[in-house]
Parts: structure tokens; C-alpha cells; sequence
């Protein structure tokens, strides 16, 4: 099998013989797409590897309880973006955050990663996205950079496409503004 068929996945994670080998191509085919989403959350390359990988270990220990009422992306991103959650709820709960700027020192943290090569424009939109909601941001994150339908986010946050619709639409209107001031 060299290209990646979700339903010979799902046949090899059925199988306890076969599992593993399922497993390792879910791995080789979600990885950098998971990697991506989960650094635009989080920023710094170090933290969003360990992210990736508690995402593919609660994955892997949760396989049996995949139903495939879903796809794989989509239950493997709905991990994803909750690992993601609980990481910065954690991360703003242990700093001392100054009330008026609570994202001070993001762009820093961005800026001083050795991984991160950007140009003042995507230091710009880093700082705009790190304004927006994480829901908003979350929902933006997909449908901007992995082009994901709404139907799919909806699965993935349990929400409505309206909903979603409006997220995005606020999100941009936020960034354009954002960008607009910064000039």
C-alpha cells in the first residue's frame, strides 16, 4: 500500500495483527498536517512536537474507541485542537499575565524560536491572530490555511456551519482591522 486509503486503514485498525502498521500510516499521513495546525496555536516549535505527539498517544489509546462516524482528519484534528486548549489554558494559568496586554511576549516567543523564519508581515498577522478568540482563531487556522469545509469544522467543534460562518467571517474582519491599524 504506497498511497494512503482511509478504508484500508480502517480495515488494518480493526485487525490486533495489523493495528500497529494502521496506526504508523496514520501517523505518516497526518503528521505535518497536524504539526502545522497545532504550531499556528501554539507558536513555538518545541511545544507544538510534544502537542503532535500527545495528540498520536491519545489517538493511539483511544483507536479502539474510533467508530468511524467520522474521518480519521477529523477526529485526529478534534484531539488536536483540544490537546492545543488544554496546553494554553495551562500556560495562562501558570504565568503572570498582565491584565491589559494577556498576549505580551507571544510574538517574542515567536520571534526569538530558532524554527521561525517570517518576515514582518507574518509577525503582523501572528500578532492579529493572537488577538482574536482561540475559537475564532481555531476556526480561522483551518479554513485560511488548510482549506478545511465547513461541514468537516463542524464535526470537529460540534457546532453549527453557520456558527462557523460567522466565526471566520468576524475573525478576518478582526485581522484586516488589526493590519489596517498597524500601517
Amino acid at each position: 500500500m504506497s498511497k494512503y486509503n482511509e478504508k484500508e486503514v480502517l480495515t488494518l485498525l480493526q485487525d490486533n495483527e495489523s493495528q500497529r502498521k494502521g496506526f504508523e500510516m496514520i501517523v505518516a499521513q497526518y503528521s505535518e498536517q497536524l504539526y502545522w495546525q497545532i504550531r499556528r496555536m501554539v507558536l513555538s516549535h518545541d511545544d507544538a512536537n510534544d502537542l503532535l505527539q500527545n495528540t498520536f498517544i491519545k489517538a493511539w489509546t483511544n483507536i479502539d474507541y474510533f467508530r468511524a462516524e467520522a474521518k480519521l482528519s477529523t477526529w485526529l484534528y478534534r484531539i488536536a485542537l483540544n490537546e492545543c486548549l488544554t496546553f494554553l489554558n495551562k500556560q495562562r494559568a501558570q504565568q503572570n499575565v498582565d491584565l491589559d496586554d494577556p498576549e505580551a511576549g507571544v510574538v517574542d516567543k515567536l520571534t526569538s524560536d530558532p524554527y521561525f523564519s517570517g518576515d514582518k508581515i507574518q509577525i503582523l498577522l501572528q500578532e492579529a491572530l493572537r488577538t482574536l478568540p482561540e475559537k475564532q482563531r481555531m476556526v480561522f487556522n483551518l479554513k485560511y490555511y488548510e482549506d478545511m469545509k465547513y461541514e468537516e469544522m463542524s464535526e470537529i467543534f460540534g457546532t453549527t456551519v453557520g456558527s462557523l460562518k460567522a466565526s471566520y467571517h468576524h475573525a478576518v474582519k478582526k485581522i484586516e482591522k488589526y493590519l489596517a491599524d498597524a500601517d
